[in-house]
């Protein structure tokens, strides 16, 4: 299975630091690394800009931290980027837009049971991309479906690149709109969604899987043609435990599950235990097994991470990084009451 399992930690890639070398120490003292995105050391690490390097149409203000689509825009550049259609250099992420990303491809990262990349998802990013009438370019039936096939080629791209330093990369495609389309007001239907994130998979080379945090429809999710799922269960444990059904369905096929246990916030940490937290994650995986998901195959195919991101602690960022070691901490305890060497 090139995504490891066995408890293995990783973390969520949107992180509060504001020095390079502290966030990358950071996600290389986990498992499974990754390359974390810090908004606050630029604007031109944040996920979102990161996904629309490139992408016409975009209007970028760095000083005023501003990101816009003008169709004007669009129809100027258009022909260019489909004269760069097939450049690998074009799709992939600058080091202008992120020294994080190219200081991480200069590790030594062979050695690891896998390393991870990521890029905000198609869903997520069209909604948040507002064009000159502030309407989200997710709607536009002509925008979307050459977004689609945009992000799928940047995911593409970066993970080619990573696999040149670790055979079992793999991509989180980052989709926190995702908990917004079930509801009335999106404009966005599931049935739309359900046809897009299809096609949109079916261009995205594997391994990869969707990470967010938020509390999308769990049983929609499960059943979309990924290889990994990783979420927010320190919040929705009861949710996401409803849908066993669906999660046995995706064990089975061999999807891997990153269960986010250990909360971020500054208050909300403080007041949590190594202890307390086994204890509810051990209840989760007993109540699947009630429900027929085995005990065992939970265990070979989960990994451990926080159970989000955080820019606002009033700590910046210790309480995450005392959350990355909690959950090395958890990892061990864990694989040593299961006996995985």
């Amino acid at each position: 299975m090139p995504i490891p399992g066995n408890l293995l930690t990783t973390a969520m890639a949107v992180m509060p630091q504001t020095d390079v070398q502290q966030a990358l120490d950071l996600a290389l003292s986990l498992d499974v690394p990754f390359w974390p995105q810090l908004p606050n050391f630029s604007y031109y690490e944040d996920m979102y800009v990161q996904a629309a390097e490139h992408f016409p149409g975009i209007v970028l203000d760095v000083d005023k931290k501003t990101l816009r689509f003008s169709m004007d825009t669009f129809i100027e550049e258009f022909e260019e980027t489909m004269s760069r259609f097939d450049d690998p250099t074009y799709f992939d992420i600058s080091e202008k837009y992120s020294v994080v990303y190219h200081d991480f491809l200069t590790r030594d990262l062979f050695g690891r049971p896998a390393i991870r990349g990521q890029l905000e998802g198609p869903v997520s990013f069209g909604f948040n991309i507002l064009d000159q009438d502030e309407r989200p370019i997710l709607f536009d039936d002509t925008i979307r479906p050459f977004m689609m096939e945009f992000m799928a080629k940047r995911i593409n791209i970066q993970l080619s690149r990573l696999k040149e330093r670790n055979p079992n990369a793999f991509m989180f495609i980052d989709e926190p709109g995702l908990q917004f389309i079930f509801s009335a007001m999106s404009g966005y239907g599931e049935q739309k969604a359900k046809a897009d994130l299809d096609n949109f998979f079916a261009m995205v080379d594997g391994p990869r899987g969707i990470h967010l945090c938020g509390n999308p429809d769990w049983d929609f999710l499960l059943n979309l043609d990924m290889d990994i799922l990783s979420l927010d269960v320190y919040t929705n444990a009861e949710i996401f435990a409803a849908c066993a059904g669906s999660i046995k369905k995706f064990l089975d096929r061999g999807g891997v599950l990153v269960w986010g246990i250990v909360p971020t916030g500054y208050e909300i940490f403080a007041k949590e235990s190594l202890g307390f937290l086994i204890m509810k994650l051990e209840g989760i995986w007993q109540h699947l097994g009630k429900k027929g998901v085995d005990l065992e195959q939970i265990i070979a195919q989960s990994m451990l991470s926080p159970a989000t991101c955080c820019l606002v602690n009033p700590d910046k960022g210790k309480t995450v990084e005392n959350a990355f070691s909690m959950v090395n901490h958890l990892s061990k305890m864990l694989r040593e009451k299961y006996k995985i060497l």
